[in-house]
């Protein structure tokens, strides 16, 4: 069945087609996914009127122009000028499908005739559901309440209209789409310029990847990855980037749970790949070799040289067993691995592009984090990123990672904590 509430232009075009081959509304609806009864009231809510006549003979919907006198009074002047007028509706419109579309007496029909077309009904309802949602009609103290929960939340945390609103649902006085009107006719002291995602970014300017050792790649393609999925079709998997400050200086690893969106961060001094094969060590550690295989079955990577030595991230130094599989992404293919890169957006609410990191600890990295899992995202059907971990492996495996959950109300989006 179709989730969508609201009918497109492609159902309404399917809706035309049926009732012109006279199909009944249970097969229609069917097709479309929606209850008979809305294919019954969308036709005669958007009936097009027609006064045309037939091949061969003019318009005249008068009840008695069979054995009228004044035939020539009708042709001319139809019910304006005849005093004995009375319009004759047809019968077949009474009932389904209420229209004329696949009636096959049209062609000798001088009535006024009904007809469903699907461009008309769409633009017809478009223009309505835009006019309807122009009304927004709060009194003075829910525009204040407004004002007082919206500015603080999105001006001094940083949060984004869609997280407080997931974290207040139950006391907003209006939808969240209005909040949006509301900002854009200045109703509220929140302006367009405080809102992260209302200010245009520039486009983004395609990056050289860095040549690693072929042989390293031989077996771990993104085909093979592919491959592998259709092969063990429930096998979670993590992806794995860098986050860069300045050129030469400090780099993040991230590391993204694509199920939930979970995402862990680790400074290091440099962009090497023993950096990053020190952290893995670190989490087998933590874990422990059960826990670190449920956890990352199967790690997607880019051609990164920090990358370029899978084996030492795969194996197990002393046991030598086979802990997790490293796959790459092809060559400038981010949208290969999107939930990381898609994460890192929210990273950049904390760390400007181009600003040096430096200064940044590890612990500071983790209140990031921390406050970045505990967001409310709409993807994610209005849930975090934490909850949705901490359902899957338990709140003692985030904790084990650094990483605490942040109360809703108390998430802060800007890099305001690393001065806490």
């Amino acid at each position: 069945m179709c989730k969508n509430k609201h009918l497109t232009y492609k159902e309404r075009q399917m809706i035309e087609f049926g009732i012109n081959n006279n199909e009944p509304f249970k097969i229609i609806a069917e097709q479309i996914g929606k209850d008979p009864t809305t294919i019954s009231k969308e036709i005669r809510t958007h009936l097009v009127f027609e006064n045309t006549g037939c091949y061969g003979r003019v318009f005249n919907n008068c009840k008695f122009r069979k054995t009228c006198t004044l035939q020539n009074s009708h042709k001319k002047c139809g019910k304006i000028n005849c005093p004995t007028f009375e319009e004759e509706i047809c019968s077949l419109l009474f009932k389904a499908p209420y229209v004329c579309n696949g009636c096959k007496h049209k062609n000798i029909c001088t009535l006024t005739k009904r007809y469903y077309r699907a461009a008309t009904a769409d633009e017809e309802y478009r223009n309505n559901l835009s006019e309807f949602r122009q009304c927004i009609s709060l009194n003075d103290n829910e525009i204040q309440f407004l004002n007082n929960l919206l500015y603080d939340s999105i001006v001094n945390k940083n949060q984004s209209i869609h997280h407080v609103y997931a974290s207040n649902k139950n006391i907003m006085p209006c939808s969240e789409r209005n909040i949006y009107r509301l900002i854009d006719k200045n109703l509220l002291k929140v302006k367009n310029i405080d809102l992260q995602r209302k200010v245009r970014r520039k486009i983004r300017t395609c990056k050289v990847h860095h040549k690693i050792d072929k042989n390293c790649t031989i077996g771990r393609k993104y085909l093979n990855f592919q491959q592998y999925l259709i092969d063990n079709p429930n096998t979670k998997y993590v992806e794995i980037d860098t986050v860069e400050g300045v050129k030469g200086g400090k780099v993040l690893l991230t590391i993204t749970f694509k199920q939930s969106n979970f995402m862990l961060a680790y400074i290091r001094d440099n962009n090497d790949a023993q950096s990053v094969i020190d952290i893995f060590k670190n989490l087998k550690q933590k874990l422990g070799k059960d826990k670190f295989k449920e956890l990352f079955p199967v790690i997607l990577a880019d051609n990164g040289t920090e990358f370029s030595n899978p084996s030492e991230i795969e194996i197990d130094e002393s046991t030598g067993e086979i802990l997790t599989k490293i796959y790459y992404c092809d060559p400038a293919s981010p949208g290969q691995k999107g939930t990381c890169e898609v994460t890192h957006e929210l990273i950049r609410y904390f760390i400007p592009k181009g600003q040096s990191l430096d200064d940044l600890t590890q612990v500071a990295v983790n209140l990031m984090m921390s406050n970045i899992n505990s967001y409310k995202r709409k993807k994610l059907n209005d849930r975090s990123a934490y909850e949705l971990f901490s359902f899957i492996y338990g709140q003692d495996i985030a904790l084990k990672l650094d990483i605490n959950y942040i109360d809703p109300n108390n998430v802060i989006m800007c890099k305001k904590i690393f001065n806490k």
